[in-house]
């Protein structure tokens, strides 16, 4: 805390032990508020300049700014919907309110009753008759024309972030809209929506390291979820034909632009649906989703203009791979082959900590390949190794029906047909603890529990994940993960020594 800080901190805190001295406490239990700033400049948005209307308003918010001027003197508060000037003059303002509005600082919480009335200059306001303090800040707001200028600063203290700036209030209204629109855009597909544990025994449903944690009650270790995928499967088994949920997902991973350890996911998995589903669901939402936002087909994003115009562009994996690297991996079809060849073409990425085919593959899509690709892409049919828990393509075993949305070099949706044979199923999740207990970190430890359930049986199922905090990156425009999450995770401030 800086010196002028620390003085106005004690200022303040002296004006609270005055006011209750005075019988006035700062920090009162309520106030009936009946009147919400947007809605008072929709209602008055007529009224004539100099004029001041009967109608008696009571509204409430945060005093943004505050200034005397002799017999007259302003304040800007703002609620969470808009904001609207109050004013106290001398002869129009009961005297007490002109006396009280002295000990109003700026960040204060107040109560005003007043009548409306639209200044020589055309600001509404708010003639007050009666001013409340609600709460009383202590620490001083920064400058309105500074600002927190490190982001770094902004990201760790939010709530400052979004007293000062509108903007970044705007986008988190945004991201609202975007899961309430997709919320009701799958609850009018038929989908219900439905909760997965957070806290696992056994985790799975990805290809991620996870973060561990203690059920003290049981004294057992456990995990925090990577993904819902698991448990939604188990409620198809259950009986249940279209189930989603919106959920938060654990991955104790890299921290860049795309990615916090904490994230948001829409799962939904469907009965009696192929991967061919996704591919129309993908592009009716976003259709959908332009449409209710008022987005135009073509966008800005991280520096490149993205057509959001459907159809989108597919390509299989293999195609993909031949076009950017020039490997059949229909040839080099195994570890070996395959990390001799990207010796030969001296790719350039390190491949050391690769343990089998399925992650040198995926090592090689990431690095090198999915960076280049811009505009939004639907990638299909990768190797079966790459995805322990999909079904195999009936046409071609050595792959599976999955689907990808590449939008920026990023995924925003990955999605498959669900392997529903409960005995490939163990194998393949055999083969992935063996890879887990050689030191692969990615790897999914064998579920016992999920195979059991696949046993009673589960029907045809397509299973889809899209992740929100991209989604909401790519349609508001935002540069990081970091500006559409209300509180990413940081490192902690130092404390003075």
């Amino acid at each position: 805390m800086s010196g002028r800080e620390k003085q106005i901190v004690n200022e303040r805190i002296r004006k609270i032990k005055e006011l209750r001295d005075g019988g006035i406490e700062p920090y009162p239990q309520e106030f009936e508020k009946k009147d919400w700033c947007e809605e008072l400049q929709k209602r008055y948005s007529k009224l004539k300049n100099e004029v001041v209307s009967k109608d008696e308003v009571v509204t409430a918010g945060r005093v943004m700014l505050k200034r005397s001027m002799g017999k007259i003197a302003f304040g800007m508060i703002r609620d969470d919907g808009g904001k609207i000037q109050i004013l106290i003059q001398d002869g129009k303002s009961p005297n007490d309110v002109i006396k009280f509005f002295g000990k109003i600082d700026s960040g204060d919480f107040v109560g005003v009753k007043g009548n409306p009335m639209r200044t020589k200059r055309g600001e509404l306001s708010i003639l007050v008759k009666e001013i409340i303090l609600l709460s009383k800040a202590i620490k001083p707001l920064p400058e309105k024309w500074h600002g927190i200028k490190d982001k770094e600063e902004r990201y760790r203290k939010r709530y400052l972030d979004l007293i000062m700036n509108e903007d970044v209030r705007e986008v988190f209204v945004y991201r609202s809209r975007v899961i309430g629109i997709l919320r009701k855009f799958l609850e009018s597909e038929g989908f219900m929506e439905v909760e997965t544990p957070l806290i696992q025994p056994v985790y799975g449903g990805a290809s991620a390291k996870p973060f561990m944690t203690h059920v003290n009650a049981l004294d057992m270790d456990a995990y925090l979820s990577i993904s819902p995928e698991l448990y939604l499967k188990r409620l198809i088994v259950g009986g249940y034909e279209k189930v989603f949920t919106i959920c938060k997902n654990f991955r104790n991973e890299g921290i860049d632009f795309a990615h916090n350890p904490e994230f948001t996911m829409m799962e939904y998995y469907v009965a009696y649906k192929t991967y061919e589903y996704h591919i129309d669901f993908i592009e009716r939402f976003f259709e959908k989703i332009k449409k209710e936002l008022g987005i135009n087909d073509s966008i800005g994003y991280r520096g490149n203009k993205i057509s959001l115009k459907t159809p989108f562009k597919r390509i299989k994996f293999r195609d993909l791979v031949k076009k950017e690297i020039g490997v059949d991996i229909n040839v080099a079809n195994d570890f070996e082959k395959f990390a001799d060849t990207i010796r030969e073409k001296n790719i350039g990425i390190d491949i050391s900590d690769c343990k089998h085919y399925g992650a040198l593959l995926d090592e090689v899509y990431k690095r090198v390949i999915r960076p280049k690709i811009i505009q939004p892409t639907i990638l299909t049919h990768y190797p079966v190794e790459m995805i322990a828990l999909a079904k195999r393509n009936k046409d071609d075993p050595l792959k599976i029906n999955s689907v990808q949305l590449i939008i920026d070099g990023a995924e925003i949706v990955k999605a498959y047909d669900e392997l529903n044979d409960p005995i490939e199923q163990k194998k393949r999740l055999t083969e992935q603890e063996k890879l887990l207990r050689g030191g692969c970190d990615d790897a999914m430890p064998a579920d016992d529990d999920f195979v059991n359930a696949l046993m009673y049986g589960m029907p045809p199922t397509a299973g889809f994940g899209m992740g929100i905090d991209r989604l909401v990156m790519l349609l508001a425009g935002k540069d990081s993960i970091r500006d559409v999450i209300f509180f990413p995770f940081m490192r902690p401030e130092e404390k003075n020594k």
